[in-house]
């Protein structure tokens, strides 16, 4: 059974590969972060997202299976 990534409970394979494209991961990483209940990461990921956020998520997936745990 494949173990679960971060986004939405889906595999890690298919949540690497949307946290390697920009955009999904922007959108991806808020709709996660809100359905959390993480509001102040979600307006983080807004303001951020495309930069600092997205390579944080990058690495943190690869090393950890789930996405930047900010708050």
């Amino acid at each position: 059974m494949a173990k679960k990534g971060d986004y939405f409970g889906l595999s890690w394979i298919v949540s690497l590969i949307l946290a390697i494209i920009p955009v999904t991961s922007w959108v991806c990483g808020i709709i996660t972060k809100v359905q959390e209940g993480h509001y102040i990461s979600a307006i983080v990921r807004i303001f951020f997202g495309f930069n600092i956020i997205w390579i944080l998520d990058l690495i943190f997936m690869i090393c950890t299976k789930h996405i930047f745990p900010i708050i």
